[in-house]
């Protein structure tokens, strides 16, 4: 994920977040603001395919961010993953969380983490799929729309590191 891909990353975030079950985030950052909080070893885009170069549109992306800066967590990542409307149930998804955790586990992170909206029921049977299993509930963490939001944490802990 660059620059390049920025307008269409973000399209795809706002779409998401228009949705209504994916962020508490309720706009889009600009792309500095957006490109500054993400991890640059650990985000990528899924594109079509479709240009000569072999890009083409962006499908979806998944991006991760550090959850502190103390060193007792330099091996534990949150990500997020979004995926444009048109490009579900196609398997960019998946192929982005593994691509996700193929970067982070070769970066000796022992931990991949996320909190997911409980009606974002396609996010927990696609992170279950790859092995995240749910942590648990943080109960009204939190108000979005003027309402209190539930966030299903979920995780996965890397078999080779750690």
């Amino acid at each position: 994920m660059t620059g390049t891909h920025a307008d269409q990353v973000l399209a795809i975030y706002r779409a998401g977040i228009d949705e209504g079950d994916a962020t508490f985030e309720t706009t889009a950052p600009t792309w500095p603001v957006f490109d500054a909080a993400k991890l640059p070893e650990h985000r990528f885009v899924a594109e079509d395919g479709t240009g000569a170069d072999g890009s083409g549109a962006v499908l979806g992306w998944v991006a991760a961010t550090a959850v502190s800066d103390r060193c007792a967590y330099a091996g534990v990542v949150e990500h997020s993953v979004y995926v444009h409307p048109d490009a579900r149930g196609r398997g960019v998804g998946s192929a982005l969380l593994r691509a996700l955790l193929a970067s982070t586990e070769a970066a000796g992170i022992w931990t991949v983490q996320s909190g997911i909206f409980p009606e974002n029921t396609a996010s927990l049977a696609l992170h279950a799929r790859l092995g995240f299993r749910v942590i648990g509930t943080r109960e009204r963490i939190g108000r979005h729309h003027g309402r209190w939001r539930d966030v299903v944490l979920v995780e996965r802990r890397s078999l080779v590191v750690g």
